[in-house]
């Protein structure tokens, strides 16, 4: 059967939270999709990994994988989205868990003109390295009682764990946060993706998901807000790669786009300018 959704998982010398996120979409309860593991210049123990869980899992994967030349994040996904067989995109990252709802929510609320925005529910560390394929496969590493038990403290943000049904869509609802595209968690048309040029080469860590986001809108698609819906747990790592040079020179571009209503960028898949796209 063709898969009908792809979905690129970020990744860069991370290969043991990658096999735990790599368990989850081995539970979902749809499964008509393949995973493109977008790899930005991960050493042999990834592409080991990866021929090694490819015995494991139910769903093809594609590796998409460059040379390590810093952090180069959109780079890799922009080769990712040109390697897709499908007509939609789901991306996350290689360090969010996701639950075995996970991809059947993002499928039931796929909309023509609109791009799906969800969220998070962060672990600390000592919980991110405790959890083992039976708590994945289990379902605990959702479960909020486990999760107490483990050391998670209280706090109104575990309703994202426990909110269902009608709960989770009324938070969804009124929840202040701004539905914008979030790197772990969002999905929408790989046309819609095409017609803004992918994501911008120039920026690294710091906004570069947003800015995209921020052109699919000037484009005229319409975020939606599942971040109740979409839960996926988001493992604990250091991030020595941000820079805060990276994060001004990202905030110059977004400032760019904002201010210019920017749909399509220069430096994105296409090495061209849209007007001369359209000229030709």
């Amino acid at each position: 059967m063709k898969q009908d959704i792809s979905i690129i998982i970020s990744t860069y010398n991370s290969p043991d939270w990658l096999k735990k996120v790599l368990w989850g979409y081995n539970t979902q309860t749809y499964r008509n999709f393949e995973i493109i593991i977008a790899d930005d210049g991960s050493n042999q123990e990834t592409f080991d990994l990866i021929e090694e869980i490819k015995k494991e899992v139910f769903f093809p994967i594609i590796h998409v994988w460059h040379e390590d030349k810093g952090f180069q994040k959109t780079i890799i996904l922009n080769k990712s989205i040109l390697a897709v067989s499908t007509d939609y995109i789901l991306m996350s990252d290689g360090d969010c868990i996701p639950r075995e709802d996970f991809v059947e929510q993002h499928i039931k609320s796929r909309e023509e003109g609109h791009f799906i925005s969800g969220g998070y529910f962060k672990l600390p560390m000592d919980i991110s390295r405790n959890i083992n394929q039976l708590d994945v496969y289990s379902g605990k590493c959702f479960d909020l009682k486990w999760l107490k038990n483990q050391g998670l403290k209280a706090s109104f943000k575990n309703s994202k764990l426990t909110a269902k049904g009608f709960t989770s869509w009324f938070l969804n609802t009124v929840t202040p946060t701004t539905a914008s595209w979030n790197g772990h968690n969002a999905s929408g048309w790989k046309k819609d993706f095409l017609a803004v040029n992918g994501f911008d080469e120039r920026m690294q860590y710091g906004g570069e998901d947003r800015e995209f986001g921020e052109r699919l809108i000037n484009y005229g698609l319409k975020p939606k807000q599942i971040r109740y819906s979409t839960v996926c747990v988001h493992l604990d790592h250091a991030r020595g790669y941000v820079k805060p040079e990276m994060v001004l020179k990202n905030s110059q571009i977004r400032k760019e786009t904002k201010d210019q209503k920017k749909i399509w960028t220069d430096s994105g898949i296409i090495k061209t300018s849209k007007t001369n796209i359209t000229s030709c």
